[in-house]
């Protein structure tokens, strides 16, 4: 039995629907899929999710998956917020993606920050709260121990409808040694949000603007020194404490990770569909002249890159099992090498999808199947996007591979 959590002096809210299930919840975003679809061209207009759209994710509870029951939220845990954002980002890259790096950080809430700390921040039910890993901005300690936060964050998946940031500044030590990072997260009172997102190659609809902070004060309990994907939770966390749940006591930079390859996965699902779509209905460009259903060349395509998809799938659906897994053994199991394994099982996620997109079905659609705003042609756009992530391109591609094999060794 885990340490109980202090009884709260007021009762918390139950969840809008208490009898929910998971497997209701991830049927709710499988039905969306066919107007995610439909609106795509919309969203990137816009550069964000309409509020139609925000709403009915409200209403649905999306945004509560990963907040404790304690606080009015589901508490389903990332296997159900796994699946439901890959259903939306197959319907729509640019609308998954926003939902997901929005609505994921209510998990490092809970489980790295104290029982003060969350009673604020979750009091509303619905939590979304875009994130950067990039250290930037500054924070001075003022005379009462808190902090006076400044500076400018790129790249605030999910901003448009946040209601809180969590960033990175950097602190200068007394000492007068390098700055370091410190964690923190505002209100969205406290910050402004940029018009400066849209012009990229992709992703153009996943409101991932800058946001602005102006000396805004930042009590000392909502933030953590050090970055967050170097946390241990090795120790204990006090949401593990608190909820009684050991998935918010799991590793932090393993759940980032995760959400890298689920957003690929649903991308090559969502190209995948589009691309049975083509053979479904064109016919072959040279004699003899068939449907392309019929056709060896189109079903040998198809079949390679379903394979390639449903194994990304499989593999990914089993870094979900033992980043669980893992959880429920304490603790000190979430090491350094359980974390890095996990990030290359992500990283084959990734390469598998895109190979999939990239080698096999973009270049067979047709000219006319890759034209602009058609929907392999954006989620090729998309996924080229998303190989430029520093996640992927730096992280998982290089540094995951390394350190696994140095904590595998125990070399520092």
């Amino acid at each position: 039995m885990g340490v109980i959590a202090s009884i709260p002096e007021r009762p918390f809210p139950a969840p809008p629907e208490p009898d929910l299930t998971p497997a209701e919840m991830v049927a709710r975003a499988e039905a969306l899929v066919p107007a995610l679809v439909a609106r795509q061209a919309e969203t990137e207009r816009r550069t964000y999710y309409g509020q139609d759209t925000h709403e009915e994710f409200a209403r649905a509870g999306f945004y509560r998956i990963l907040v404790p029951r304690r606080y009015g939220g589901y508490e389903f845990g990332i296997d159900a917020f796994m699946r439901v954002t890959m259903a939306l980002t197959r319907g729509c890259p640019s609308t998954g993606w926003m939902f997901c790096l929005g609505a994921s950080h209510a998990l490092a809430v809970a489980t790295l920050l104290g029982e003060r700390a969350q009673d604020e921040l979750f009091a509303s039910g619905d939590f979304i709260c875009p994130a950067t890993v990039v250290p930037g901005g500054t924070a001075e300690r003022t005379a009462d121990g808190n902090w006076l936060v400044s500076g400018v964050w790129g790249y605030c998946s999910g901003a448009p409808y946040a209601t809180h940031f969590m960033g990175h500044a950097m602190v200068a030590p007394e000492d007068g040694g390098e700055p370091a990072p410190m964690l923190f997260v505002a209100r969205r009172d406290q910050w402004t949000r940029l018009d400066d997102w849209g012009r990229a190659l992709g992703l153009k609809g996943s409101g991932s603007h800058s946001v602005r902070i102006d000396g805004a004060l930042i009590p000392d309990h909502l933030t953590l020194s050090g970055h967050l994907s170097q946390i241990t939770v090795t120790e204990e966390t006090p949401g593990h404490i608190l909820h009684e749940n050991p998935e918010y006591g799991g590793g932090q930079l393993s759940f980032m990770v995760m959400e890298d390859a689920v957003l690929a996965l649903g991308m090559a699902q969502g190209a995948l569909d589009a691309y049975e779509a083509v053979m479904r209905t064109r016919t072959t460009p040279f004699p003899p002249i068939v449907p392309r259903t019929e056709d060896p060349d189109y079903q040998l395509r198809y079949g390679q890159a379903a394979g390639m998809i449903a194994t990304a799938e499989a593999a990914f659906l089993d870094s979900v099992r033992q980043w669980r897994e893992t959880c429920a053994r304490g603790p000190a199991a979430v090491t350094k090498e359980r974390e890095m394994r996990i990030a290359a099982i992500c990283d084959e996620v990734v390469r598998l999808c895109w190979h999939a997109v990239e080698q096999h079905l973009f270049p067979t659609a047709g000219s006319s199947a890759v034209r602009h705003g058609e929907r392999i042609e954006r989620i090729w756009r998309d996924m080229s996007m998303f190989q430029t992530h520093a996640g992927v391109s730096t992280f998982l591609a290089t540094i995951a591979k390394r350190e696994l094999a140095r904590a595998r060794f125990g070399i520092e």
